[in-house]
């Protein structure tokens, strides 16, 4: 094809059974396969991207007609691609930071990677999966009375995915996946309720929900832990708010969202070049490529940051949505900013090399740089003796919503659990409130770096125009700093 560039196809097929129940009762279940791919071509004298992709179903998927299916793709990705060129070269007069598309170079590789499990998730009869959500539902609404309503969704599954580029690589990469999803309401008489949503999962087999997981434990009795904590929650007391930043201890949980959202989002290297602004905002991190925080102290020195795929979590895979290998990329070191994630363009944009961050949710989806498993990395100091050191403070536990600003210069995020620290002991615990600060005021005033370490999943990263839904892995250690506690107005 004429002044064709690059060209890449990606193919996938998802296998999954899931069910889910509620209060002890079935409330549905399924298993489904589904094939679709997309392509990107890069084309056009001044080259512009053209995508196109498909969900195969029913007759469409006999082998006879797909090839036909596929050629109509290739040409109509070709056909955007030359208009989006077209179209760049008749507002180049008008917008002169308009230019073609560059790719960073990166060596074609061949490879197959296997999905990996104890036991098969398609072995799994969906009956089996159903029971299982009606016995810990069931068993987690039986707690008390004050229990209004227990869910749990269970899922498990093989995806795999097959890229190839005119470059010449060729990639089959599998991966299981197991997940489960629950939700608790509890609620005193007269009282407010209180609510606890949270996940456990990992990409393996059926044995995730028997104890290989971050929890070390079976979901029935992670399910039971996070009922009877929502249910103490219902006898605490509201957490007053501060005007005023105090000490705050937050644990490897709550760090999961910190991370995600303060470090992760704004060390994608699209958001941080603008590229989605219109609908997903900017980054505090890179005003332009003149004025940015690379090379610059953002954080304290005790704090370093990364995002690393060849880790154990949601976020890990061997070659990213453009078939480059995937590596570690320090986003913070000694707190200085140090390395955007990105793809191909990006990296050419910002002459860094390529680091293999694109992902998509789905072969049907356009690749966008996403974190992985983003991280803060631990320290040398125990929890408990962070805790210790505090004469009048507190200690954050779990994450629940986040709230924050356009730029990501600052949050606010609740939690579910936040104790008093008194004389370096956990005293009273208070319910629904949280923490807010100035991203780089907290990161800068941090003092104390946990040598514990956890990556927890998070199933429902959003990101794109159409929305894209990821599961990446966020965590890290305990941390100690300084915000402005969120709550109750007196």
């Amino acid at each position: 094809m004429k002044n064709c560039r690059y060209a890449d196809v990606r193919l996938g097929i998802h296998e999954v059974k899931y069910a889910h129940a509620e209060n002890g009762k079935a409330k549905g279940m399924d298993e489904d396969a589904s094939l679709s791919f997309g392509i990107r071509m890069l084309a056009g004298e001044m080259s512009a991207w053209g995508f196109y992709s498909q969900s195969i179903g029913g007759s469409e998927a006999r082998p006879k007609s797909f090839g036909e299916i596929l050629t109509l793709g290739v040409q109509k990705a070709y056909a955007r691609a030359i208009a989006n060129a077209h179209k760049k070269a008749e507002f180049k007069p008008f917008a002169p930071s308009l230019t073609e598309v560059t790719l960073a170079r990166v060596n074609p590789c061949r490879d197959a990677i296997d999905s990996v499990f104890d036991e098969d998730p398609r072995a799994i009869p969906v009956k089996d999966i159903l029971a299982l959500c009606i016995k810990i539902s069931g068993a987690m609404h039986s707690i008390g009375k004050d229990v209004r309503y227990a869910f749990l969704q269970v899922q498990t599954g093989i995806h795999r995915e097959v890229f190839c580029s005119s470059e010449g690589a060729c990639i089959d990469q599998a991966h299981a996946l197991t997940q489960g999803t629950l939700a608790v309401v509890a609620q005193k008489a007269g009282g407010v309720p209180e609510v606890c949503h949270d996940y456990l999962g990992d990409l393996r087999g059926w044995e995730v929900l028997q104890g290989k997981n971050i929890y070390r434990q079976p979901l029935a009795e992670f399910a039971g832990m996070r009922t009877h904590e929502t249910l103490e929650l219902t006898e605490a007391e509201f957490l007053p708010a501060t005007n005023e930043p105090v000490v705050v201890v937050t644990n490897p949980h709550f760090n999961a969202l910190l991370v995600h959202e303060i470090i992760g989002h704004p060390t994608e290297a699209d958001r941080a070049l603008k590229l989605e602004t219109a609908y997903a905002g900017r980054s505090w991190l890179l005003r332009d490529l003149q004025n940015n925080e690379l090379g610059k102290q953002i954080a304290s020195p005790l704090l370093n940051a990364y995002s690393d795929p060849s880790m154990n979590g949601y976020g890990h895979y061997k070659y990213d949505a453009e078939g480059t290998p995937a590596k570690r990329v320090n986003l913070i070191e000694n707190g200085i900013c140090k390395e955007f994630m990105n793809g191909r363009e990006q990296a050419a944009i910002l002459q860094h090399p390529p680091n293999g961050s694109m992902r998509a949710t789905d072969p049907h989806s356009v690749p966008l740089v996403r974190m992985t498993n983003t991280v803060f990395a631990k320290g040398d100091k125990s929890p408990a003796e962070i805790i210790a050191e505090v004469k009048d403070g507190y200690f954050i536990v779990n994450h629940r919503i986040p709230s924050i600003s356009e730029s990501r210069e600052n949050f606010r995020i609740s939690a579910q659990k936040v104790y008093k620290v008194e004389s370096g002991k956990i005293t009273k615990l208070y319910r629904q409130g949280g923490i807010t600060a100035d991203s780089k005021d907290f990161l800068m005033n941090i003092d104390a770096v946990g040598s514990d370490f956890s990556v927890f999943p998070i199933p429902n990263c959003g990101k794109g125009q159409p929305m894209q839904i990821m599961r990446v892995g966020n965590g890290g250690p305990t941390l100690r700093s300084r915000a402005k506690l969120t709550g109750l107005r007196t």
